[in-house]
């Protein structure tokens, strides 16, 4: 009876489904609670279900699930929920990846640390890009692997037994099989882990960072398939042309960075830039044996990027982090050669991650300087050339510059850009990314590839569309935002000259540095320090509240950059810098504007803010 009541209520959600559910890429901050991200979605979705009421506004009206949909989502979360519900288990101990690999890679992580032994055993296949060598060999993970004739006779194990099934009803578990963990997988939809035992439900928090980290969840689209099989409602399949979208997104990256090196797509900014990691540590232990890796990256760049460089770290005795200072009373070429001197003493390989514009403060270095300080030849303790760096370039806030080019300024300078395709290059429609490399680094991006392969983080049929759809029309919405944002930043500076703003001067504009973000210090008042800043603080959220309140169909406060329309507002420092030390975080507004929006509604209610300080 449970199961059937279970049944009738997700076939009216999946009926009802609001339409954000399954568009959005960047959901509402004033409704999230990062410290229960999931927990408080599921609470009152629950409580929606106990009184059978599927009604498409009050499904809307859920707090946001997850901030971002990479992370997870509102279906991703109905679908766990589901799923834990058939096999009365707790829903955090299942978890839907878009990757059919990564599931695996995540228990080996968290078995890396705790010194626990794996044993992967299967009875049909494994995945075609399953590499074993590899994931011992770089990702410097250790496990067993065995194929089984029979489900009910899996050999008793000093360790965890993960067992991997491909299977067309991937939501259905058989818990009478002796494993610890369930990956069930289709090549079309993804992956779902379940945890079997209450007894390893310490193993979610670090698998659930993973999915943040490292791939994304089951998409909107994809979980909505699996719901629907669920209930017995035939899915509405899509038939997608992938070998011309794709052909079109990567002509059309061709097109945009202006060089014909390979490109490849990623399922997120972050699966790219994983990708990118492993492939450049891959390189170096088979071409620089015996050398130390270091990552150079900066301490308050994007959260992500920064926490995922040092959770790789953490997994290999060779890799290590180290800081590079970029922004504020920091300049980014003299910060690169320090510590490249550093690396150059120890003889490593230097691998250096940085955004141009910077994040959140919009600073560019100087490029010809920044040209010097990298090409700049370098010699070990024993006179021998240093390993040259390797520049890896997170150009999201304006991907339509040209960096690569043979005649552009880092021409002579192992350089590979990659951005962050929920941004500019899909209109926030989508989290698929991309990256590609210059004439001198083109040789890394087959290894670059591998791996984005080998963790099953390609870029889906559906995002591929998108970004097919979208991608012609980028540098042109990247003009029209940026004249929309100069305009803006222009009247607060006439208007508020006591804000400090970061943005690209005229110059770097003229040299094509036309972002459409930019970060707001308001004025502060107060007798000491710590006044000073909690004043601005709540200043901060003043502003944004303001906004959205009275401009709610275009003001959200949300983590978002480059969408089609509106104007995103947040606080790096609650937000994209999530993972950063507190030190380094920045509690300062950062504003995103579109192409489309009522410019002239903004102003006023920012003036009306400006009456109110």
């Amino acid at each position: 009876m449970h199961n059937n009541n279970l049944f009738d209520y997700i076939k009216k959600v999946v009926n009802n489904l609001p339409t954000d559910w399954l568009n959005l890429t960047t959901h509402r901050l004033d409704i999230y609670n990062e410290s229960q991200a999931k927990t408080e979605f599921l609470e009152q979705f629950e409580n929606l279900f106990k009184n059978d009421n599927a009604d498409k506004i009050a499904l809307s009206e859920l707090p946001t699930a997850y901030d971002y949909i990479r992370l997870g989502h509102p279906l991703s979360s109905v679908l766990e929920w589901t799923i834990a519900q058939l096999n009365n288990i707790a829903s955090e101990r299942v978890i839907s990846f878009s990757s059919v690999t990564i599931p695996f890679l995540a228990i080996l992580r968290k078995n890396l640390f705790d010194q626990k032994k794996t044993l992967l055993v299967y009875k049909d296949q494994l995945p075609d890009v399953f590499n074993e060598s590899i994931i011992k060999e770089v990702y410097g993970y250790n496990f067993e692997v065995q194929k089984i004739a029979d489900l009910n006779h899996i050999p008793e194990f000093d360790g965890s037994i993960v067992l991997f099934s491909e299977q067309e009803n991937i939501h259905e578990f058989d818990f009478n099989v002796n494993v610890d963990f369930f990956i069930n997988s289709t090549s079309e939809l993804g992956s779902i882990l379940v945890i079997k035992d209450a007894s390893n439900e310490d193993y979610v928090s670090e698998i659930q960072h993973v999915r943040r980290r490292e791939t994304i969840a089951m998409t909107p689209s994809n979980t909505l398939i699996v719901l629907q099989n669920i209930v017995g409602v035939s899915p509405e399949l899509v038939s997608y042309n992938t070998k011309a979208n794709k052909a079109k997104v990567l002509n059309t990256i061709a097109n945009v960075t202006g060089v014909k090196t390979k490109a490849i797509t990623g399922s997120s900014g972050l699966s790219i830039q994983y990708a990118i990691m492993m492939g450049l540590i891959h390189h170096a232990i088979e071409n620089h044996k015996g050398k130390d890796i270091k990552i150079i990256v900066p301490p308050n760049c994007y959260g992500g990027t920064n926490d995922q460089a040092r959770r790789v770290a953490a997994c290999l005795d060779n890799v290590e982090i180290m800081d590079l200072p970029v922004d504020g009373d920091n300049d980014m070429v003299k910060s690169i050669d320090i510590v490249l001197t550093k690396v150059t003493e120890l003889d490593a390989v230097p691998y250096i991650i940085a955004e141009i514009p910077t994040n959140p403060r919009v600073e560019v270095p100087n490029l010809e300087e920044l040209k010097s300080v990298l090409s700049k030849k370098r010699f070990n303790a024993n006179g021998m050339p240093a390993v040259e760096p390797v520049f890896i370039l997170d150009q999201t806030f304006c991907p339509n510059v040209h960096f690569l080019g043979d005649n552009e300024m880092l021409a002579d300078v192992k350089t590979i850009a990659y951005v962050s395709g929920s941004k500019f290059p899909s209109g926030g429609k989508c989290t698929a990314g991309y990256c590609t490399a210059n004439t001198k680094a083109a040789f890394l991006m087959d290894k670059i590839e591998a791996h984005i392969q080998l963790c099953n983080n390609e870029a889906t049929a559906l995002q591929l569309e998108i970004l097919a759809e979208q991608m012609p029309s980028m540098n042109q919405r990247i003009k029209d935002a940026y004249v929309n944002t100069r305009e803006f930043v222009t009247f607060i500076e006439e208007n508020l000259p006591d804000a400090k703003i970061n943005f690209v001067s005229e110059e770097l504009a003229s040299q094509g540095f036309t972002p459409s973000v930019f970060s707001l210090d308001l004025p502060t008042k107060g007798n000491t320090d710590e006044e000073r800043e909690a004043y601005k603080r709540a200043l901060n959220l003043k502003l944004i509240n303001l906004m959205i309140t009275e401009i709610p169909e275009e003001s959200k406060y949300c983590v978002s950059y480059g969408q089609l329309k509106g104007c995103y507002w947040t606080i790096p420092a609650t937000s994209t810098q999530g993972t950063t030390k507190e030190g380094d975080k920045d509690y300062i507004a950062r504003v995103a504007v579109s192409p489309n929006l009522n410019l002239e509604l903004h102003k006023k209610v920012f003036s009306d803010f400006i009456k109110e300080i």
